[in-house]
């Protein structure tokens, strides 16, 4: 398959890593309402966060040098590109689901160890390093199994926030690829569409800011306090990984017709 270059690989793979990252930042509030570090939990999440969010905007550099080595017919073989990349956002959060079970486990330990660092993320990865606690993590393999299903109810699932949030990690998940693919929509005003990917991904991340991250968050606190039951909390985050996963595969539907939006809008900037 021509379309599939060396560099587009490359970055697939870095999308997947992404994605994984992003899904499992769920894990951390979980964790920390098991032990009761709502706090670290917070401060980890924002770590993990900002690093992925932050490698999303890196990615489209690289992501631009497919447009540039596109060459002939290149509408049609960098969509074909870029539904390869978004296929890679995909992978990348079910792998993060399939290790949700593992990683609330190894976040439990790693808040606690944040906490006994007062707060320091610094030392606290200098001081994981130096003990080669990833070569702990072994421990806390545990894949999902029939076990971890126990207990759930449909009314569990939190529907709005399911629609909601899937509808917002598709925008997420097009920002830049669709901006660029508008840019060869409408190559007198490429400059434009291209740059417009950054307003595209601020509206989502105010978006998850105001209405899905203060949710959880609200729950987490519940949890710790013993107010709420933790199973709800459990069954709300794994809803959100899951539509995490379904707002990456909408994002194959909404891809060009986004890229045709964002060409148009271009008009009037």
């Amino acid at each position: 398959m021509e379309f599939i270059t060396t560099n587009v690989i490359i970055i697939f793979f870095f999308l997947l890593l992404i994605h994984s990252v992003e899904t499992l930042a769920y894990t951390t509030r979980l964790a920390g309402a098991r032990i009761g570090l709502i706090a670290s939990a917070l401060s980890l999440f924002n770590v993990m966060v900002t690093v992925s969010r932050m490698s999303n905007m890196l990615q489209q550099p690289f992501t631009g040098g497919i447009i540039d080595h596109s060459g002939e017919n290149a509408l049609v073989v960098v969509s074909e590109q870029f539904r390869v990349l978004i296929f890679g956002s995909t992978a990348g959060s079910i792998i993060g689901m399939i290790l949700l079970p593992t990683f609330i486990a190894a976040f439990s330990r790693a808040i606690l160890h944040l906490s006994e660092e007062n707060g320091s993320v610094l030392n606290f990865f200098r001081k994981g390093i130096s003990n080669k606690w990833f070569a702990h993590v072994r421990r806390y393999i545990k894949l999902p199994s029939a076990h971890y299903f126990k207990g759930f109810h449909f009314r569990l699932i939190p529907k709005r926030l399911f629609v909601l949030n899937m509808l917002i990690t598709s925008i997420y998940t097009i920002g830049v690829l669709s901006a660029l693919y508008a840019g060869l929509l409408a190559p007198e005003r490429s400059t434009t569409a291209v740059t417009a990917s950054g307003l595209v991904n601020g509206v989502a991340t105010i978006l998850l800011a105001l209405f899905v991250d203060p949710k959880i968050s609200v729950l987490a606190d519940g949890v710790s306090k013993g107010k709420i039951n933790y199973k709800y909390l459990k069954w709300t985050s794994v809803t959100l990984v899951f539509s995490r996963v379904c707002g990456t595969i909408l994002a194959q539907v909404l891809f060009i017709p986004a890229a045709y939006y964002i060409a148009w809008m271009t008009k009037w900037l």
